[in-house]
Order: structure tokens, then C-alpha cells, then sequence
């Protein structure tokens, strides 16, 4: 994929938050036709060929985690402490916020009717107990249900543009709020076990990831006429600048390319801390342009594309995941029955 370094600069431009998309319904078929048919292919061949490399490395990133710069497991335990803590600031501010403008999830998914009141209230209320760390698993469910009645009320690809709200869900209740919480000061008994919590993040990198992937289609491989006109619009296609110019339709699918790609590395778990450093390049790039409504709908994949610097899949991140969450490495000490089942794993 030759473009991906030149081409990433709209790769996570949100066209539908920006532009309306209401002439422009996705069309499958366009994404199995070229260009796009060829952009698709690439992304999976690459793909292909990063997961024989890391198979190759050992599972080794190339760009060194927190141990190469002097962070010891008390450390990194305590970091993971935390972990809750941000993830829940970065999911429940953008839910309050977006629940008070009427918008489920992201600011293209418009709610009417009796839907903007009874939504609005729920993504409000969850939004406000991932804040607090307050009856966190519950909210998690409460997340879960409400993707699932979007669907029905708004169309399901809207929710597949979001699916990374299900990983939260997820997140939330396999791990709740940590110690950092209400409910670990109120609530221990709604608290999950370690056991549980371990699949948190590998749930939630596979819902980012998927996000991307279904952004990458929906709005470009199989929505170029919406991405060109997106482009029309923003005049974002800087290869003339660069003495390569192109055609905003092809610049639009290899921007949709290298999205596509990125998703699938982040799926799969290859090469992490590179691909979230590319894709914060990427989000960063467009930033200035569209200002504060795309850092907040952005807020959640910042907030995990943090984490998933540190936090790797290895048995010894495992330990300080489950040591940091559930055993005391805070202000706020586990219950004695949690600290004993931590001591036993």
C-alpha cells in the first residue's frame, strides 16, 4: 500500500459527523468494484504480512514498552490502578455531553422524537456513573442494551460505526471502576472477579479496532460518492502539495485503506504501539480543522489508544493488570476476600 504514510492524513475524519450524509447511502457492492476492491485487498495483504513479521519477532513491538525506560512491575501495577480511572473520564464525558446535544454515541446519530428524551436520559445517566465509578457494571450493561436499541431505532449501521461502545461495555463489566471508585468504597460486592477482568482489554482493542474497520467501509470503500463530497467540501487532499496530485476518489479510498488497515492491525493485535502512534498522528492531523466536536467524539479511542501503549497481552501484564485493578496498588485497598483471591492467581 504505497499510500499509507502519504494518504493518512483523512484517515479518521469522520465525513458523516461533518457532511450530510443523507444523499449518500453506502453502497456494499461499490467496495468490490476498483478502486476500491484493490485498496481492501492491500490493506489485507499487508495485514497478512505484518502478523508472519510479529509471528516471526516473537510478538515483539518495535517500538519498546515502559520497562526500556525504567518502570518496574509496582509501577506499572499502579498505572494499570488507574487504567478505570481514564478510560471511564474518556467514555463518560463524551456520553454526557453528547446525550445533552441529542446525539447517540457520536454527533452524526441525531435523535427525534421520544428517542432524544428516553436516550438521553440513559447515555446521561451511564455517562455520569462511568464518571463517578458508580454502579459501573450495571452501567456497562446499560451501555450494552442501549447500543442494541439503537439499532432498532436509528439502523444498525449507525451502531456498527460505534461498535467500540460494546468493547466499553465490555470493559466496564468485566472490570468495573477499580479503586478509584465509588463502588469500591460503597458498592464491593457488585465488583467483578479478577478472572473476569483479564479479558477487558483484549475486548475493547477488538471493538476499537472494528470501529475503524466498519468507519473505513461505510464512509469511504463503499461511500466514495459521500467521501468525495466530503472533500468537495473540506478541501483536504493535499497530494498537490506534494507534487503527486490525485484525484479526490482516490484519495478518498486510499484514505479508506489505510483506516481499514489500521483497524485489522488493532484487531489483531499486531505491532501496537506503532499502529496507535500512526493513528494518532492521523487523528491529530484533522483536529485544527474540525475542532472540538472531533476531539470529543475521538475522546473514548484516545483514551484507549493510551492504555494499549502500555499494556501488553503477556502473562506478566496479566498479573500487574489484575495486582493494579484488584489489589490495592492505590489509595483505595481491595476488600481482604479480593486481595486473597489476587494473592492465590
Amino acid at each position: 500500500m504505497v499510500c499509507v504514510g502519504a494518504f493518512a492524513g483523512t484517515g479518521h475524519a469522520h465525513e458523516k459527523w461533518f457532511y450530510d450524509a443523507g444523499p449518500f447511502p453506502t453502497r456494499w457492492e461499490t467496495a468490490l468494484t476498483l478502486p476500491a476492491a484493490a485498496a481492501i485487498l492491500a490493506a489485507v495483504a499487508v495485514t497478512i504480512a505484518a502478523w508472519l513479521v510479529w509471528r516471526a519477532c516473537g510478538a515483539r513491538d518495535l517500538i519498546p514498552g515502559p520497562q526500556a525506560l525504567g518502570a518496574d512491575e509496582t509501577g506499572r501495577a499502579r498505572f494499570y490502578a488507574l487504567v478505570p480511572f481514564i478510560v471511564g473520564i474518556h467514555v463518560g464525558l463524551p456520553l454526557i455531553v453528547l446525550g445533552v446535544q441529542g446525539a447517540l454515541f457520536s454527533p452524526s446519530n441525531v435523535l427525534r422524537g421520544a428517542a432524544l428524551y428516553w436516550f438521553g436520559v440513559v447515555q446521561i445517566g451511564i455517562g455520569v456513573s462511568l464518571l463517578y465509578g458508580a454502579l459501573t457494571r450495571l452501567a456497562g450493561l446499560a451501555l450494552a442494551g442501549l447500543w442494541l436499541a439503537g439499532a432498532g431505532v436509528l439502523g444498525l449501521e449507525p451502531m456498527l460505526e460505534n461498535v467500540h461502545v460494546l468493547g466499553f461495555a465490555a470493559f466496564f463489566f468485566m472490570t468495573g471502576r477499580g479503586p478509584y471508585a465509588v463502588d469500591r468504597l460503597l458498592f464491593p460486592a457488585l465488583e467483578p472477579s479478577p478472572g473476569l477482568a483479564k479479558c477487558a482489554m483484549t475486548a475493547v482493542r477488538v471493538a476499537t479496532g472494528a470501529s475503524l474497520v466498519a468507519v473505513a467501509l461505510t464512509e469511504k470503500l463503499a461511500n466514495q460518492a459521500l467521501a468525495v463530497a466530503f472533500l468537495d467540501k473540506y478541501p483536504l487532499n493535499f497530494t498537490r502539495w506534494l507534487g503527486l496530485p490525485l484525484s479526490d476518489h482516490i484519495f478518498a479510498v486510499c484514505a479508506g485503506g489505510v483506516e481499514l488497515l489500521i483497524g485489522l492491525w488493532l484487531m489483531l493485535g499486531l505491532f501496537p504501539r506503532v499502529i496507535i502512534v500512526t493513528a494518532w498522528l492521523v487523528i491529530n492531523m484533522t483536529l485544527t480543522v474540525f475542532n472540538w466536536h472531533e476531539l470529543l467524539g475521538h475522546l473514548p479511542i484516545y483514551g484507549v489508544m493510551a492504555v494499549l501503549l502500555i499494556w501488553t497481552p503477556d502473562p506478566e501484564d496479566q498479573r500487574l493488570w489484575v495486582r493494579g485493578v484488584f489489589g490495592g496498588d492505590g489509595s483505595m485497598a481491595a476488600t481482604p476476600a479480593r486481595m486473597r483471591a489476587v494473592g492465590r492467581r
